[in-house]
């Protein structure tokens, strides 16, 4: 968080609610029916969700933190956000499944949202990851901050503006908290994405 500190930060949407915790750790809630989601169907379009972020000083970087959410409906989640405008972003997301279950799932959104559901989770913390290496990311999680799993391997296309940060969302409920501590930004670029590193 200090990192974050530094950097110049700002809301894309207000949350109901933040608290910064230590220099590595923030609170957010956000309120009810909130989502960034753009329906391949045309059925849903949101971009309501709350999301502090700062631009990046590096073309390079891996950029995570440990993610805590209070679950209560279908697709709460704590999320690391990666934004372009409001129809060119990603999002690394530690979401509350319909069968009630703590989930990794990635939205890589060009024009329209590609959802992919990755895998199921014990418990309600999370580490997750976000890296940029050029015009490439690649999204990975983790149960203890130091093997890290990869997700997804991705572009967004020429990105010349890219702003990296937190949100949390609540697209059914009335509203979702989460805590995220050990917040780390650095520049640099993996060796290699699926080696556990």
């Amino acid at each position: 968080m200090k990192k974050l500190v530094q950097q110049a930060t700002h809301w894309l949407n207000q949350p109901q609610q933040s608290t910064q915790l230590s220099e590595d750790s923030i609170r957010i809630t956000a309120g009810p029916k909130t989502d960034w989601f753009i329906d391949p169907a045309g059925k849903v379009l949101a971009t309501n969700a709350p999301v502090l972020l700062f631009r990046p000083p590096d073309n390079d970087f891996l950029f995570s933190a440990a993610v805590s959410v209070d679950f209560a409906d279908t697709y709460d989640a704590g999320v690391l956000f990666l934004y372009s405008d409001k129809n060119c972003w990603g999002k690394l997301c530690f979401e509350y499944s319909p069968q009630k279950e703590p989930m990794v799932v990635s939205v890589v959104t060009r024009d329209v949202s590609d959802d992919c559901n990755s895998l199921v989770i014990e418990g309600n913390s999370i580490c997750l990851r976000a890296a940029r290496q050029g015009n490439v990311f690649i999204f990975h999680y983790s149960l203890d901050g130091k093997f890290w799993h990869f997700v997804r391997y991705f572009s967004l296309g020429e990105v010349n503006d890219l702003q990296i940060g937190l949100s949390v969302q609540s697209p059914t409920g009335q509203g979702c908290q989460a805590e995220f501590s050990h917040i780390n930004y650095q520049a640099g670029k993996l060796a290699d994405m699926r080696n556990g590193q």
